[in-house]
């Protein structure tokens, strides 16, 4: 993938992929085609077994700013001729792209460099960890333009700050500083702005690092368990060691230990 187009994909060390979106004069707003480029990358993270972690990031000064409300869009005019219309873009943009990251049982960290707002908002809280530079502003925006948190943000929000919280926030287009949203839980580190990049490499090295086969069965466990019972989940943990502790990283992870070195895991 090339400069011009929405979103940027390379591979900036060895098992780690980025995404940055390449939108930076517009704040990285989404547009449909924004949608379509990143869907196709998660799915090429999702599909090379050679990555074992994603970052996703924006160029300039912003992470996202939520959807393109400039009438940029090529499909704005197309839009405007039927209320049904804008539920099918939804459908077919970042609901696409919030329910593929929702099915990744890789690792993606957000490297939160800007405002992360509205649907920008949606997209880092649908990332595994959160990482914010000091001067990144993190809220729902939506309401100042009459819209919704149509993007997964009525569910993501209420999940990550508590119910009262996340009504309040949406229904006053609220925005906050880094350290508020940390504390509100919207964040997982905040970091200065900048050592961002140097300590979300870091980060993606060590989860590359890390036991693939663990750190998969691990993520689809706990998101599963968000949503079942306790027995289910032990039986599910029960059906998810009987292919991890067979594995080899295992072996090498117990012989390692004794022989006091760094394991070398190779999802097996």
């Amino acid at each position: 993938m090339t400069d011009d187009q929405d979103i940027i994909f390379e591979r900036p060390a060895p098992q780690i992929a980025q995404i940055t979106l390449n939108r930076p004069g517009q704040m990285n707003a989404y547009t449909t085609r924004l949608c379509e480029e990143l869907v196709r990358a998660l799915d090429i993270y999702l599909r090379d077994d050679d990555l074992r972690c994603l970052i996703i990031t924006g160029a300039g000064r912003a992470f996202c700013s939520g959807g393109d409300v400039s009438g940029a869009d090529e499909h704005r005019d197309d839009l405007m001729k039927s209320q049904l219309s804008h539920g099918r873009e939804m459908r077919d943009g970042m609901h696409r792209v919030i329910l593929a990251l929702a099915r990744l049982d890789k690792p993606v960290i957000a490297a939160i460099n800007g405002a992360a707002v509205a649907g920008g908002l949606t997209l880092a809280l649908a990332c595994d960890i959160r990482i914010a530079a000091d001067t990144a502003k993190l809220g729902d925006t939506s309401g100042r333009f009459g819209l919704l948190p149509d993007e997964g943000g009525a569910w993501l929000f209420p999940r990550a700050m508590g119910l009262d919280r996340a009504l309040k926030m949406t229904m006053l287009a609220e925005t906050y500083d880094a350290a508020t949203a940390r504390d509100l839980g919207l964040v997982t580190e905040v970091v200065p702005a900048a050592d961002l990049e140097a300590h979300v490499m870091e980060l993606a090295n060590r989860l590359a690092a890390s036991a693939p086969l663990a750190v998969r069965l691990a993520k689809s466990m706990m998101l599963r368990a968000q949503t079942i019972s306790l027995e289910q989940s032990l039986g599910d943990a029960a059906l998810s060691v009987m292919i991890a502790n067979p594995s080899a990283d295992v072996r090498e992870g117990v012989k390692a230990f004794f022989e006091k070195r760094p394991p070398v895991f190779k999802g097996k």
